[in-house]
């Protein structure tokens, strides 16, 4: 099947072609660029919260909105994303997108109070979150379906190492220099990135035919807000007030949850030619299947990568730095494995692939079930390799074969879908395991500090089991995957045009 392309959009090298040439490895260059900004500010950021309460005199609770903010305009602006790609071209959005974060970045650099960080933080959120499912298009785009894996697994390097060495990043900025740095980095890159997709990045040319959503926007942009806010409330909820069920929790999630209910037959309805989100997407059924694994293992993945540092910090006795450097080895077993996963999954399909992923992600997630207060680092450090080694093989595999079913127009729609699901799921999962992990050591003792900490190693290898479990449960949708190559389909037999 021949793929079309539009004006200003290169074209993608012949099927048989099995080499990603100069210009798609010059945009992938762009679109990493992007990601690295976007992703390892959500980390590097987290590394500061301390660092807030005693510049800004103010309580972890009223320090984490600075995470909060961001992730409530990232929810907000993704939607957004597909149509406005499809109605400005790619090119355009991409300059503005990396624009408005870089000068979010400058703008929290010089926040003089907690209050105008939020504020800016929002400005940052609204550019990075549209840089994630922009780039996922561009670079589909730019490559064709048939080479969709490889220029994947180019794209989950920063999604994957940026909770790594974030950390790393973030506790030596602010060690050597000060907390106004780890927004300042990121002028240099905003700049350098803006100047190379200005170069790179071919001309749009685009003929603007549909009408935007309004009423999908009323429902869904506010929604995903109010939702994802209720739901980053729970472990602050359980935290403070030994329960989930508190107003600030309830209301936002009910309403968020109604408004996103709310969405689904808007957007399914003959009558909207034009959904904000293309629900009828899930009429593909490579699509449905990899949405489903993706969020399950963003859950997982997610959910489950906030225990690491902790243990290493609350049990260990290690600093925010040190944590940092020793989820090294994570990164280092995904960074082998991704761009090998990334050509079996063009030349195979990625069903194969996925699922071996899974199952030695959840040997090495099975590891730590067994950790306590003294068990030994070589141990722990192999298991993070091991799971790195897995974590190479499943999430981008999952994207690629969704993608690579889609073209040209429903790429944006597709990009922007999973960029939805995934940070919703994401969300969840951090939600759930911070209260499992509060849940665990909530009654124990402090006093007596031997058994204190035997007891906080106790609750996080609990935690461990419901993670491997999760982790586990991805193998049965990877199942169903496709196991040989994914050709793409004609979308508008996927959109009922």
């Amino acid at each position: 099947m021949s793929i079309e392309t539009e004006p200003g959009t290169p074209a993608p090298a012949p099927p048989t072609s099995d080499k990603l040439d100069r210009g798609v490895l010059l945009t992938a260059g762009v679109v990493v660029l992007g990601a690295i900004m976007s992703i390892l500010d959500i980390t590097v950021v987290s590394v500061a919260l301390k660092t807030f309460q005693s510049e800004f005199d103010a309580t972890s609770a009223q320090v984490a909105w600075t995470m909060t903010a961001y992730t409530l305009a990232l929810a907000t602006v993704i939607p957004l994303t597909g149509w406005a790609s499809d109605r400005f071209g790619t090119k355009r959005l991409y300059l503005l997108a990396v624009a408005l974060f870089t000068i979010g970045s400058v703008l929290c650099a010089t926040a003089s109070s907690l209050e105008l960080l939020v504020t800016y933080r929002v400005v940052q959120g609204l550019g990075g979150g549209m840089l994630m499912p922009l780039g996922m298009t561009i670079l589909t785009r730019a490559a064709g379906p048939e080479r969709v894996g490889r220029v994947m697994a180019i794209m989950g390097i920063p999604m994957l190492l940026g909770p790594i060495f974030g950390p790393i990043l973030g506790g030596w900025l602010i060690d050597a220099a000060s907390w106004h740095w780890i927004f300042l980095i990121n002028l240099p890159i905003g700049v350098l990135a803006i100047g190379y997709a200005s170069v790179v990045l071919p001309r749009d040319d685009v003929e603007p035919s549909e009408t935007f959503d309004w009423l999908g926007m009323v429902l869904l942009s506010p929604g995903l807000a109010a939702f994802l806010y209720g739901v980053s409330s729970i472990p602050a909820a359980k935290e403070e007030h030994g329960t989930l069920w508190t107003a600030q929790v309830v209301a936002p999630a009910i309403i968020g949850a109604l408004l996103i209910a709310a969405f689904v037959p808007w957007a399914l309805n003959r009558r909207n030619l034009h959904p904000l989100v293309d629900l009828r997407l899930f009429g593909n059924r490579t699509m449905t299947v990899a949405v489903i694994a993706m969020a399950l293992f963003a859950i997982a993945f997610f959910g489950s990568s906030l225990l690491f540092p902790l243990y290493f910090q609350s049990v260990r006795g290690e600093d925010a730095l040190s944590s940092g450097v020793l989820l090294a080895p994570q990164g280092v077993g995904a960074m082998i494995t991704m761009p090998i996963a990334g050509v079996l999954a063009d030349r195979i399909g990625p069903g194969k692939i996925v699922m071996a992923g899974v199952a030695v992600c959840t040997i090495g997630m099975a590891l730590f079930t067994q950790i306590g207060a003294d068990t030994s680092y070589a141990y722990m450090l192999t298991a993070l390799f091991v799971m790195g080694l897995g974590m190479g093989c499943t999430m981008m595999p999952m994207m690629s074969a969704a993608l690579a079913t889609l073209r040209e127009h429903t790429i944006a729609r597709g990009s922007t879908l999973m960029n939805i699901v995934q940070q919703v799921a994401a969300s969840i999962g951090t939600a759930v395991f911070s209260v499992l992990l509060t849940n665990g050591i909530i009654d124990l003792d402090p006093s007596d500090e031997t058994s204190f900490l035997t007891g906080m190693a106790d609750a996080y290898a609990d935690v461990f089991v419901v993670a491997t479990v999760m982790v586990g449960l991805v193998l049965v949708p990877a199942f169903f995957l496709p196991r040989t190559k994914v050709e793409h389909v004609d979308p508008t037999v996927l959109v009922g045009h």
